[in-house]
């Protein structure tokens, strides 16, 4: 059948993956001891012992519910928060409770290129010093490394939003990076201050 993708997610860290494949903000509060029992680590859905806090941002729930009853089935639902907004007056609320600053031990962003600025702006006062922002797709399908006139047309305004964005976390002295040629690129960022 055209259209129709059935899953079976047999672990809670599969469900998240999916949600954070389809894109959105996901931001973990992790507890103040550092204890963190890995979202990974083959351990099973209905086995694993969360002892953090995640939020995600998404501007479509539909993505969130295929997932449920997996999160349900591990009896984590109480430690995801789903915001179902676009990203940017969802992180603004978040900022808006001052004990959301520097709380964040871990952000993931999976989101349009076009605000990745935008973006780090916010999440870099949500998470704490020393932890890290994770940036998806800073690559660009390989387009920020080649000449603009060899980019074919459909990439180049993501080529020039994910340069743009590249250069300015160069220049951030707030975070050191370091990229990951992994897939489409991820860039870690750690906020030294």
């Amino acid at each position: 059948m055209d259209g129709l993708e059935i899953m079976v997610w047999y672990r809670i860290e599969d469900v998240l993956d999916y949600l954070m494949g389809s894109g959105g903000i996901f931001l973990a509060i992790i507890n103040p001891n550092g204890v963190y029992d890995s979202l990974s680590g083959g351990q099973s859905g209905n086995r694993v012992k969360w002892n953090c806090k995640i939020v995600a941002i998404h501007v479509n729930q539909e993505f969130y519910e295929i997932g449920r009853p997996v999160i349900e089935k591990a009896g984590v639902e109480h430690k995801i928060d789903f915001i179902e907004s676009e990203a940017i007056p969802a992180l603004d609320k978040l900022l808006e409770d001052n004990d959301n600053n520097g709380s964040f031990d871990y952000v993931f962003v999976d989101a349009d290129k076009v605000n990745y600025l935008n973006y780090h702006e916010k999440v870099i006062k949500l998470v704490r010093v020393n932890r890290v922002i994770l940036y998806d797709n800073t690559l660009w399908y390989g387009s920020v490394a080649k000449s603009e006139d060899s980019v074919p047309e459909i990439l180049k305004q993501g080529r020039v939003s994910v340069l743009k964005f590249n250069k300015a976390l160069v220049d951030d002295p707030r975070v050191k990076i370091s990229m990951a040629p992994l897939g489409d690129g991820i860039t870690i960022c750690r906020r030294v201050y």
